[in-house]
């Protein structure tokens, strides 16, 4: 449920800072009522310029369409003359890009346990027809850092919309490294590219670098090698990774995005099972 023009303070007991985006900060926040704990993302006004209130209504309707165990939920909305405020569930588990960089070792089978819920919440948008345009580690976050009960969550629907066959998206946008060809080539594009940010997120589970980069943080370039598709699978890091996980890989980092996988495709592929090389190591250099 959504309430509006209402003060958060009268329901909520807004506590210590939890982060700081370019329009936002978050802060913790204890229910008056129930005491649950929430994260309060608090937009000032002053902030906005009209495309920016576009977009943010446009995250507000998305978010309050959604209802997944893999995606981080908005509970409720409030607004007074000053802000917005948004209040969502908090996660305390960190990034997966955190958990990535601190594990050294692991088997595929828990890549494969890590990568598989989040494209069931991305399938899962697609079939509301919402494309989520920027999958990345640092969106996905877990709600706590018990390794034995933690859940991984997709977060960060700022530049997420609702799509049709009819009405497919064009504006470009996404985060270097992570954007799909089709949307550097400024060609109108669907859910494919959601398949391939997932390409580049398995790569980087599996290795801890990305496929697409430029050693002097030069765009244009890196754009370049993400339109040609130009990436490989280095030694030594991805001589112990299995041929399966590399054929996966294959399938979602195509140029073309009518040849890539799709969500439902994924979800059947034996590595995301676990049938292929379960206890197979990967080893970081």
């Amino acid at each position: 449920m959504v309430e509006f023009s209402r003060n958060i303070n009268d329901f909520y007991k807004i506590e210590g800072d939890l982060g700081q985006g370019s329009f936002a900060v978050v802060k913790k926040g204890v229910n008056k009522k129930t005491g649950e704990k929430v994260a309060i993302k608090i937009i000032p006004k002053s902030q906005l310029n009209e495309d920016d209130r576009i977009g943010l209504q446009n995250e507000i309707d998305i978010l309050t369409h959604v209802d997944h165990p893999n995606i981080v939920k908005l509970f409720e909305v409030y607004e007074d003359e000053s802000s917005y405020s948004l209040v969502m569930e908090l996660m305390t588990g960190g990034e997966l890009f955190d958990t990535i960089l601190e594990k050294e070792h692991y088997s595929e089978k828990e890549a494969s346990e890590t990568i598989r819920p989040i494209i069931d919440a991305i399938g899962y948008c697609h079939s509301l027809n919402i494309i989520h345009r920027d999958i990345k580690p640092e969106n996905l976050l877990y709600s706590s850092k018990n390794p034995s009960s933690r859940v991984i969550k997709v977060s960060d629907f700022g530049l997420a919309r609702f799509i049709s066959s009819e009405t497919l998206a064009t504006t470009t946008c996404g985060t270097p490294g992570y954007v799909a060809p089709e949307i550097l080539e400024q060609q109108p594009y669907g859910k494919e590219c959601d398949y391939w940010s997932i390409g580049v997120v398995l790569y980087i589970l599996l290795s801890g670098f990305p496929p697409f980069f430029d050693e002097e943080n030069d765009n244009m370039r890196l754009f370049e090698k993400i339109k040609k598709g130009k990436y490989d699978f280095p030694s030594p890091t991805w001589d112990c990774i299995s041929q399966e996980a590399k054929d996966l890989i294959k399938n979602l980092l195509i140029v073309d995005p009518s040849k890539r996988m799709n969500c439902e495709q994924l979800l059947t592929h034996p590595w995301i099972l676990g049938e292929t090389s379960a206890d197979k190591m990967i080893k970081r250099q």
